[in-house]
């Protein structure tokens, strides 16, 4: 069965500029405030890198590391993201 996915403006990363975001990478964990989008990257501020989750259900992630300035992601790593109140 073949099913066609539509383009639309506005979705995807642009619907969560501004929101706090998290990114499921090829080999990391990002996550941050999502403040740019262009061709190749995305722009986080207040960036931290998670080295272990935890259960999602908890308020915190057990370890995340904050990145000393804002920080770019490159969108061919990202494999999944969202919002997630850790």
């Amino acid at each position: 069965m073949k099913k066609i996915v539509e383009e639309i403006n506005g979705e995807g990363l642009e619907k969560l500029l501004g929101e706090t975001v998290t990114l499921f990478c090829v080999n990391y964990i990002y996550t941050g405030k999502l403040m740019g989008i262009n061709e190749t990257c995305v722009l986080l501020s207040n960036a931290g890198i998670v080295y272990e989750t935890g259960a999602f259900t908890d308020k915190q992630w057990k370890d995340c590391q904050p990145l000393p300035n804002d920080w770019y992601v490159m969108l061919n790593a990202i494999e999944s993201f969202g919002v997630l109140k850790c």
